[in-house]
């Protein structure tokens, strides 16, 4: 397990707009989805609220590896890669409860377990 470099975490602190959620399925095919309602988790987690998944739920559910990108306000764009984790009970689920809009379901938590960072073609993990 990873840790997230502090200037990621400075940049997350700074993005701008919804971020972008990519799995993929048992077949290869490709899903990304636009997320508003996000967190890091600790120092090796972002976690993005389920509140209204379909595609992305199953893929969560089947085990896959995904990506999250986001960008600053001074154009300055990340990627984050890892294994992702679909939390229904437990710490994370309670965490995302704690911050996710009550007007919101929250039906799970997905948390992408990053073990690598890049920016733009540079990488800054591991």
């Amino acid at each position: 397990m990873a840790t997230i470099p502090e200037q990621v975490s400075q940049a997350w602190e700074k993005r701008e707009g919804p971020i972008v959620l990519a799995t993929v399925d048992g077949d290869g095919t490709p899903n990304a989805i636009w997320a508003t309602c996000v967190a890091l988790y600790g120092k090796d987690r972002v976690v993005i609220a389920d509140n209204y998944f379909d595609k992305t739920r199953r893929n969560l559910q089947a085990g896959c590896r995904g990506a999250v990108l986001f960008i600053t306000g001074d154009g300055k764009a990340y990627q984050l890669k890892g294994r992702l984790e679909y939390h229904q009970t437990g710490p994370v689920f309670e965490d995302m409860k704690r911050w996710n809009p009550p007007s919101h379901p929250g039906h799970a938590a997905a948390a992408l377990v990053v073990d690598e960072v890049y920016t733009g073609a540079t990488r800054l993990l591991p």
